[in-house]
């Protein structure tokens, strides 16, 4: 008999969580995960009970929450009887990974949609139960009525869990936002409850019956070769089941977690030396040098290098990002399980569905015979180790014919999850004599690439079947402007290599792109001697950016002068930026200011406040939106004070916290927030846009206070020290 693990029953176990089903039936039994079906993404069972399965999972960002309100208030039910099951691949349709800031804006309003024509179909079986025409009814808490009284029907009676068997109707209309309940209402996040008082399960809490443990034995080097392994070095070591090698994938099994960590640190093995990174103190010198494969050209504004030419005062600069690690808090985990030829992963990832596809690529599988199931794990907004974690976990599964778990180090997830790629943009820029920008020319050096599978590490080592295409997400964007010069030509220039796995981090290329552009247009500013809003106003022709700056100038009482601030002699200097975009220029308006405190005498930057003015257009959750921001902010602000990938010819070598350090709790700043709702238009995505605005923020802030233009992420007080030596 079929088993299926519904989320409710998941959340509301208690400790680890031990399982045990099969996969969905074949054939005409299996639910519909049709992406044009009805059924696929909503049910409504005898009880009125609704289950929603999305294929956008919630990745602590709280998406979940904000898709019960979606399905709720366009079905007209209490939130307490909605259900949502996440990243089910047997249950949920594809709506592609969790990423780009699109799971309300894009999966979310596939929700509505069916949810929409669900509610359709409801007044149509009630107005043949009871006789009045479908305009003479309505819908409130699951329950069809006659508007003019009488006896209703409910949701339960009317659809009897036999399925709706329809189509998504594009020209069903969704309801009115001036009737709106539950969305644009601050709910209380679902999952909090059982996460504070330890109730939730995680995906490091799940237990398959039989499961083993397995701890991967990783190369010194990234590109070393296995030559020679020790068994006999674990036969000592309790409960050790097997040792498993498939070319260069090495790991421990054990019955375990312990005896696999014991028998990982104990087994002897000869790798070959391998030196193929760059040098970490010439990474730049490599980035410039490595071979252009193509050359995007996002913007081409008049011609750019004659006005350049023709201006009376030309500025150039250099930016740089450096290689990030995604540093989640809680590091990888995966259990797979095969049985009677197919196979069960339990996992964190954030693209079940793609990663049902590598999965069967690698070993040789239909997609049909595997099954991923999304169980929150660490947070990661971004690919980072959970894929791999699950490729892992499914080839020892296959290797050992039992349930494995796996669970990653804080040395391998540091080490061995995908990175975010080096960026380095050159710009130049000219004014005239009166201090207007005539040109703007960028190039920007990303790798090749666009968003897709990143390569799960368990099939490079193994030699199997797996994408070598670089995917480090669409970070061409925000290569152009939202200014209107007369002038621009910004090109985009495609590295055939990467020194590491390139994958999504937070706002990929839109953070790094957003950082050079807001930086140097905050030069030219004070070269013009304007105020930095003043001229970014100068340029804006869209009235919805220019509402969102004026919003954003009240909330933090913006006083406006040129930067940098005249006359400050303290031991601290203060001093304020300002940043804006419109996310990849058609969606989200994001502006910020920074405060910030550099102290002189130790080069430390203090931030001490963010002003941020959001238009995501219509808010789902106020309350939700408010935490995507705050979290946006408060991470980026760590990746620009303090995070940097380490790395020597071999190897990653910033390993562990104190290697790659993040920001602390006493470090955080102040965020206050100003929420421009519109009820009327789309919704938008919140993930990731203001964290695109803040490294040139808090750049632009130092500058202010200090006269002292900072260009190289992340500004370490080291770095602080020796560009204010240079004044």
């Amino acid at each position: 008999m079929n088993q299926i693990l519904s989320r409710r029953t998941l959340l509301q176990a208690a400790g680890a969580l031990v399982v045990s089903f099969t996969l969905a039936p074949r054939g005409a039994e299996a639910k519909s995960v049709a992406a044009d079906e009805v059924d696929a993404f909503l049910a409504i069972d005898a009880q009125g009970l609704v289950t929603v399965y999305s294929g956008k999972v919630d990745l602590g960002t709280g998406v979940r929450t904000a898709l019960t309100q979606i399905a709720a208030e366009e079905l007209d039910v209490p939130l307490s009887r909605v259900n949502v099951i996440e990243g089910d691949t047997a249950l949920t349709p594809d709506q592609g990974p969790t990423y780009g800031s699109l799971s309300i804006q894009n999966g979310g309003m596939q929700i509505r949609r069916a949810a929409s024509t669900a509610r359709a179909a409801l007044l149509r079986l009630a107005s043949t139960r009871l006789g009045v025409a479908e305009a003479d009814l309505l819908t409130a808490d699951g329950v069809v009525r006659p508007r003019a009284g009488g006896e209703g029907i409910g949701y339960g009676a009317l659809i009897g869990a036999g399925g709706f068997a329809l189509k998504l109707d594009k020209d069903v209309p969704a309801k009115n936002p001036e009737s709106y309940r539950v969305v644009g209402t601050s709910v209380a996040r679902l999952d909090i409850p059982d996460k504070v008082t330890g109730r939730f399960t995680f995906m490091h809490d799940v237990r398959v019956e039989g499961m083993v443990h397995a701890r991967v034995v990783r190369p010194p080097a990234l590109g070393a070769t296995l030559l020679e392994v020790d068994e006999t070095s674990v036969q000592a070591i309790p409960g050790i089941i097997k040792v498993v090698r498939v070319g260069n994938f090495l790991a421990v099994v054990a019955g375990s977690e312990w005896g696999a960590i014991r028998g990982a640190r104990a087994l002897k093995a000869r790798w070959s030396d391998w030196q193929g990174l760059p040098e970490q103190a010439r990474l730049w010198e490599h980035v410039r040098g490595t071979k252009v494969v193509k050359d995007d050209v996002t913007s081409n504004v008049g011609d750019a290098p004659a006005a350049l030419a023709a201006g009376a005062k030309r500025l150039a600069a250099t930016y740089d990002f450096p290689i990030h690690t995604h540093g989640s808090i809680g590091p990888s985990c995966a259990v797979a399980e095969l049985r009677d030829g197919r196979l069960t992963v339990w996992t964190a990832s954030q693209m079940t569905h793609a990663l049902r596809k590598q999965i069967a690529a690698m070993l040789g599988m239909k997609p049909d015979d595997v099954r991923c199931i999304y169980v929150e794990g660490a947070g990661c907004y971004g690919r980072n180790g959970h894929e791999d974690a699950a490729g892992d976990a499914a080839l020892l599964a296959r290797e050992t014919g039992r349930p494995v778990r796996v669970q990653w180090s804080r040395a391998d997830e540091h080490g061995w999850d995908p990175k975010g790629p080096p960026t380095l943009i050159d710009l130049a820029g000219a004014l005239d004599a009166d201090g207007n920008v005539v040109a703007w020319h960028s190039n920007f050096f990303v790798p090749q690439g666009a968003a897709g599978n990143v390569p799960l590490v368990a099939a490079e080592l193994a030699a199997l079947a797996h994408e070598t295409v670089m995917a480090p997400g669409n970070i061409i964007q925000n290569s152009a402007l939202p200014y209107a010069f007369p002038a621009i030509r910004t090109v985009c220039h495609r590295l055939e290599t990467t020194p590491f796995r390139p994958s999504w981090i937070r706002t990929p290329g839109r953070m790094q792109n957003t950082y050079a552009n807001e930086c140097f247009l905050d030069e030219l500013a004070a070269a013009a001697a304007a105020d930095p809003i003043a001229l970014r106003r100068r340029y804006l022709k869209d009235p919805r950016g220019l509402d969102l700056i004026e919003r954003l100038v009240a909330l933090a009482n913006w006083q406006p002068r040129p930067s940098p601030a005249r006359g400050q002699t303290a031991a601290v200097a203060r001093g304020r930026g300002v940043s804006y975009v419109k996310y990849e220029l058609v969606r989200t308006y994001i502006g910020a200011i920074a405060e910030v405190e550099v102290d002189r005498a130790t080069g430390t930057i203090h931030v001490a406040r963010v002003f941020v003015a959001h238009d995501c257009g219509q808010i789902i959750n106020p309350d939700g939106l408010r935490n995507q921001i705050e979290g946006n902010i408060i991470q980026t602000v760590s990746r620009v004070l303090k995070e940097e990938l380490t790395f020597d010819r071999g190897a990653v070598t910033s390993l562990d916290w104190a290697s790659y350090p993040i920001l602390t709790f006493p470090e955080a700043p102040e965020v206050v927030i100003d929420l421009i709702d519109r009820p009327a238009e789309k919704p938008w995505g919140a993930g990731e846009p203001s964290a695109a605005v803040v490294p040139a923020a808090i750049s632009n802030a130092v500058f202010d206070a200090t006269g002292v233009r900072l260009r190289s992420v992340p500004f370490t007080p080291a770095r602080v020290k020796a560009a204010l030596g240079t004044i």
